[in-house]
Protein backbone atom coordinates (compact mmCIF):
# COMPACT_ATOMS: atom_id res chain seq x y z
CA UNK A 1 0.00 0.00 0.00
CA UNK A 2 2.93 2.46 0.82
CA UNK A 3 4.34 2.00 -2.99
CA UNK A 4 1.56 2.43 -4.28
CA UNK A 5 0.61 5.57 -2.40
CA UNK A 6 4.22 6.55 -3.31
CA UNK A 7 3.56 6.02 -6.95
CA UNK A 8 -0.06 7.76 -7.06
CA UNK A 9 1.52 10.42 -5.02
CA UNK A 10 4.18 11.43 -7.87
CA UNK A 11 2.24 10.24 -11.01
CA UNK A 12 -1.25 10.96 -10.46
CA UNK A 13 -2.93 14.93 -9.50
CA UNK A 14 -4.84 15.62 -5.80
CA UNK A 15 -7.78 17.35 -5.99
CA UNK A 16 -7.12 19.40 -2.33
CA UNK A 17 -10.85 20.69 -2.67
CA UNK A 18 -13.72 21.30 -4.85
CA UNK A 19 -14.49 25.43 -6.07
CA UNK A 20 -18.15 26.30 -6.90
CA UNK A 21 -18.20 28.54 -9.55
CA UNK A 22 -21.46 29.47 -11.28
CA UNK A 23 -22.83 25.83 -10.83
CA UNK A 24 -19.85 24.09 -11.43
CA UNK A 25 -17.21 22.31 -9.49
CA UNK A 26 -13.63 23.36 -10.34
CA UNK A 27 -11.28 21.22 -9.14
CA UNK A 28 -8.13 22.87 -6.54
CA UNK A 29 -5.21 20.33 -7.63
CA UNK A 30 -2.02 20.16 -7.10
CA UNK A 31 -0.83 20.34 -10.53
CA UNK A 32 -3.16 23.42 -10.68
CA UNK A 33 -1.57 24.95 -7.32
CA UNK A 34 2.38 24.46 -9.40
CA UNK A 35 1.02 26.24 -12.28
CA UNK A 36 -0.36 29.16 -9.53
CA UNK A 37 3.76 29.01 -8.47
CA UNK A 38 4.81 29.60 -11.66
CA UNK A 39 2.67 32.63 -12.55
CA UNK A 40 3.54 34.10 -9.32
CA UNK A 41 7.28 33.97 -10.20
CA UNK A 42 6.59 34.94 -13.69
CA UNK A 43 4.95 37.90 -12.60
CA UNK A 44 6.21 39.08 -9.54
CA UNK A 45 9.82 37.00 -8.94
CA UNK A 46 11.31 37.70 -12.63
CA UNK A 47 10.67 41.57 -12.76
CA UNK A 48 12.46 42.07 -9.47
CA UNK A 49 15.37 39.86 -10.49
CA UNK A 50 15.46 41.79 -13.65
CA UNK A 51 15.22 44.98 -11.96
CA UNK A 52 17.35 44.56 -9.56
CA UNK A 53 21.21 45.77 -9.19
CA UNK A 54 21.98 43.40 -6.54
CA UNK A 55 24.82 41.52 -6.88
CA UNK A 56 23.77 38.24 -5.07
CA UNK A 57 21.25 38.22 -7.82
CA UNK A 58 23.42 39.14 -10.54
CA UNK A 59 23.89 35.26 -11.04
CA UNK A 60 20.61 34.58 -11.59
CA UNK A 61 20.22 37.74 -13.90
CA UNK A 62 22.50 36.78 -16.37
CA UNK A 63 20.83 33.12 -16.98
CA UNK A 64 17.49 34.84 -17.46
CA UNK A 65 19.03 37.33 -19.77
CA UNK A 66 21.33 34.63 -21.71
CA UNK A 67 18.24 32.50 -22.17
CA UNK A 68 15.81 35.35 -23.54
CA UNK A 69 18.91 36.23 -26.01
CA UNK A 70 18.77 32.72 -27.03
CA UNK A 71 14.77 32.53 -27.46
CA UNK A 72 15.01 35.74 -29.09
CA UNK A 73 18.23 35.12 -31.29
CA UNK A 74 18.12 30.91 -32.17
CA UNK A 75 14.09 30.47 -32.01
CA UNK A 76 12.25 33.44 -33.04
CA UNK A 77 14.38 35.46 -35.63
CA UNK A 78 15.35 32.84 -37.35
CA UNK A 79 11.48 31.89 -37.96
CA UNK A 80 9.33 35.20 -37.79
CA UNK A 81 12.01 37.58 -39.40
CA UNK A 82 10.79 40.90 -38.96
CA UNK A 83 8.16 39.64 -36.84
CA UNK A 84 9.80 38.58 -34.29
CA UNK A 85 10.12 41.71 -31.93
CA UNK A 86 6.06 41.13 -31.45
CA UNK A 87 6.11 37.64 -30.82
CA UNK A 88 9.22 37.14 -28.63
CA UNK A 89 7.94 37.68 -25.35
CA UNK A 90 5.02 35.14 -25.52
CA UNK A 91 7.96 32.50 -26.69
CA UNK A 92 10.29 34.05 -23.80
CA UNK A 93 7.04 33.31 -21.47
CA UNK A 94 6.17 29.78 -22.61
CA UNK A 95 9.89 28.87 -22.69
CA UNK A 96 9.84 29.83 -18.55
CA UNK A 97 6.37 28.88 -17.95
CA UNK A 98 7.06 25.01 -19.37
CA UNK A 99 10.60 24.79 -17.67
CA UNK A 100 9.45 26.21 -14.92
CA UNK A 101 6.99 23.78 -14.12
CA UNK A 102 9.04 20.71 -15.13
CA UNK A 103 11.47 21.99 -12.73
CA UNK A 104 9.15 22.42 -10.04
CA UNK A 105 9.18 18.35 -9.94
CA UNK A 106 12.22 18.40 -7.93
CA UNK A 107 11.36 20.27 -5.43
CA UNK A 108 10.64 18.16 -2.40
CA UNK A 109 6.34 18.02 -2.28
CA UNK A 110 6.47 19.32 -5.64
CA UNK A 111 5.30 18.35 -8.53
CA UNK A 112 5.30 18.34 -12.47
CA UNK A 113 2.81 19.87 -13.57
CA UNK A 114 3.62 18.83 -17.28
CA UNK A 115 3.48 15.58 -16.61
CA UNK A 116 -0.54 15.81 -16.81
CA UNK A 117 -2.05 15.54 -20.26
CA UNK A 118 -5.00 18.03 -19.14
CA UNK A 119 -2.06 20.82 -18.95
CA UNK A 120 -0.34 20.06 -21.80
CA UNK A 121 -3.19 19.35 -23.75
CA UNK A 122 -3.87 23.40 -22.32
CA UNK A 123 -0.56 24.43 -23.48
CA UNK A 124 -0.82 23.31 -27.16
CA UNK A 125 -4.33 25.19 -27.01
CA UNK A 126 -2.39 28.21 -26.62
CA UNK A 127 -0.04 27.54 -29.54
CA UNK A 128 -3.51 26.50 -31.79
CA UNK A 129 -4.98 29.89 -30.86
CA UNK A 130 -1.81 31.38 -31.66
CA UNK A 131 -1.06 29.78 -34.72
CA UNK A 132 -4.80 30.82 -36.60
CA UNK A 133 -4.45 34.39 -34.65
CA UNK A 134 -1.22 35.05 -36.63
CA UNK A 135 -1.51 33.68 -39.49
CA UNK A 136 -5.13 35.53 -39.82
CA UNK A 137 -3.34 38.89 -38.48
CA UNK A 138 -0.19 39.06 -40.68
CA UNK A 139 -0.64 37.26 -43.77
CA UNK A 140 -4.70 38.11 -44.45
CA UNK A 141 -7.63 36.08 -43.43
CA UNK A 142 -8.41 35.42 -47.09
CA UNK A 143 -4.72 34.68 -48.20
CA UNK A 144 -4.42 32.31 -44.57
CA UNK A 145 -7.67 30.59 -45.67
CA UNK A 146 -6.24 30.19 -49.19
CA UNK A 147 -3.13 28.20 -47.34
CA UNK A 148 -5.40 25.25 -46.54
CA UNK A 149 -5.55 24.83 -50.51
CA UNK A 150 -2.01 23.87 -51.61
CA UNK A 151 -1.45 25.59 -55.14
CA UNK A 152 -1.52 23.77 -57.91
CA UNK A 153 -3.97 21.03 -56.76
CA UNK A 154 -7.28 20.41 -59.26
CA UNK A 155 -10.35 21.67 -57.99
CA UNK A 156 -12.36 18.48 -57.25
CA UNK A 157 -9.55 17.06 -54.91
CA UNK A 158 -10.27 20.41 -53.26
CA UNK A 159 -12.64 18.19 -51.04
CA UNK A 160 -9.72 15.29 -49.87
CA UNK A 161 -7.34 18.02 -49.77
CA UNK A 162 -9.08 20.63 -47.30
CA UNK A 163 -9.84 18.49 -44.40
CA UNK A 164 -6.33 16.39 -44.61
CA UNK A 165 -4.60 20.36 -43.96
CA UNK A 166 -7.33 20.72 -41.27
CA UNK A 167 -6.37 17.37 -39.54
CA UNK A 168 -2.94 18.81 -40.01
CA UNK A 169 -3.21 21.97 -37.81
CA UNK A 170 -4.81 20.26 -35.31
CA UNK A 171 -2.48 16.95 -34.97
CA UNK A 172 0.46 19.38 -35.92
CA UNK A 173 -0.80 20.75 -31.90
CA UNK A 174 -1.91 17.54 -30.65
CA UNK A 175 1.44 16.43 -31.33
CA UNK A 176 3.05 19.16 -28.88
CA UNK A 177 1.30 17.67 -26.05
CA UNK A 178 1.73 14.38 -26.31
CA UNK A 179 5.16 15.32 -26.25
CA UNK A 180 5.80 17.24 -23.66
CA UNK A 181 3.53 14.84 -21.74
CA UNK A 182 4.74 11.63 -22.40
CA UNK A 183 8.88 13.05 -21.70
CA UNK A 184 7.83 14.35 -18.28
CA UNK A 185 5.83 11.27 -16.73
CA UNK A 186 7.90 8.91 -18.16
CA UNK A 187 11.40 10.18 -16.79
CA UNK A 188 9.51 10.37 -13.05
CA UNK A 189 8.16 6.75 -13.59
CA UNK A 190 11.07 4.87 -14.63
CA UNK A 191 12.53 6.65 -11.54
CA UNK A 192 10.30 5.00 -9.25
CA UNK A 193 10.60 1.69 -11.24
CA UNK A 194 14.15 1.34 -10.01
CA UNK A 195 13.24 2.26 -6.26
CA UNK A 196 10.10 -0.28 -6.53
CA UNK A 197 12.85 -2.83 -7.08
CA UNK A 198 14.82 -2.28 -3.74
CA UNK A 199 11.37 -2.90 -2.20
CA UNK A 200 10.64 -5.65 -4.22
CA UNK A 201 13.85 -7.73 -3.89
CA UNK A 202 13.92 -6.96 -0.12
CA UNK A 203 10.51 -8.85 0.27
CA UNK A 204 12.21 -12.13 -1.44
CA UNK A 205 15.47 -11.15 0.45
CA UNK A 206 16.37 -8.26 2.86
CA UNK A 207 19.87 -8.87 2.64
CA UNK A 208 19.33 -8.81 -1.47
CA UNK A 209 16.96 -5.65 -1.18
CA UNK A 210 19.06 -3.68 1.23
CA UNK A 211 23.11 -4.64 -0.06
CA UNK A 212 22.69 -5.27 -3.49
CA UNK A 213 19.79 -3.66 -4.92
CA UNK A 214 19.52 -0.97 -3.00
CA UNK A 215 23.04 0.77 -3.90
CA UNK A 216 22.04 0.38 -7.89
CA UNK A 217 18.83 1.35 -7.80
CA UNK A 218 20.15 4.72 -6.08
CA UNK A 219 23.19 5.18 -8.53
CA UNK A 220 20.56 4.64 -11.10
CA UNK A 221 17.88 6.81 -9.75
CA UNK A 222 20.75 9.66 -9.65
CA UNK A 223 21.37 9.30 -12.72
CA UNK A 224 18.07 9.42 -14.54
CA UNK A 225 17.48 12.35 -11.99
CA UNK A 226 20.16 13.59 -13.57
CA UNK A 227 19.14 13.02 -17.20
CA UNK A 228 15.51 14.72 -16.24
CA UNK A 229 16.95 18.18 -15.25
CA UNK A 230 18.40 18.02 -19.21
CA UNK A 231 14.84 16.62 -19.93
CA UNK A 232 13.62 19.38 -18.62
CA UNK A 233 15.13 22.30 -20.68
CA UNK A 234 15.35 20.10 -23.90
CA UNK A 235 11.26 19.64 -23.89
CA UNK A 236 10.89 23.82 -23.02
CA UNK A 237 13.19 24.12 -26.24
CA UNK A 238 11.69 21.72 -28.35
CA UNK A 239 7.85 23.15 -27.86
CA UNK A 240 9.11 26.86 -27.91
CA UNK A 241 10.50 26.11 -30.94
CA UNK A 242 8.05 23.40 -32.87
CA UNK A 243 5.26 26.62 -31.86
CA UNK A 244 7.60 28.81 -33.79
CA UNK A 245 7.84 27.19 -36.38
CA UNK A 246 4.27 26.22 -36.93
CA UNK A 247 3.20 30.35 -36.77
CA UNK A 248 6.21 30.94 -39.21
CA UNK A 249 4.12 28.58 -41.34
CA UNK A 250 1.09 30.15 -40.53
CA UNK A 251 2.48 33.98 -41.20
CA UNK A 252 4.57 33.47 -44.26
CA UNK A 253 3.54 34.60 -47.84
CA UNK A 254 4.62 31.50 -49.61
Amino acid sequence: MELKEILEHHIIDHVYYWIKVAGFNLPFSKHFLMMLIVSFILIFVFPVVINSKSRILFPLRSIIEIILIFIRDEVVKPNLGYLAHKYVPYFATLFFFILLMNLLGFVPFGATATGNIAVTLGLALTTFILINFAGAKEAGLSHYIKTFIPSGVPWWLYPVIIPIEIIGLFTKTFALAIRLFANMISGHIVILVFISFIFIFGAINVYLGLFLTAPVSVFLVLFVSLLEVFVAFLQAYIFTFLTAIFVSQAVSSH
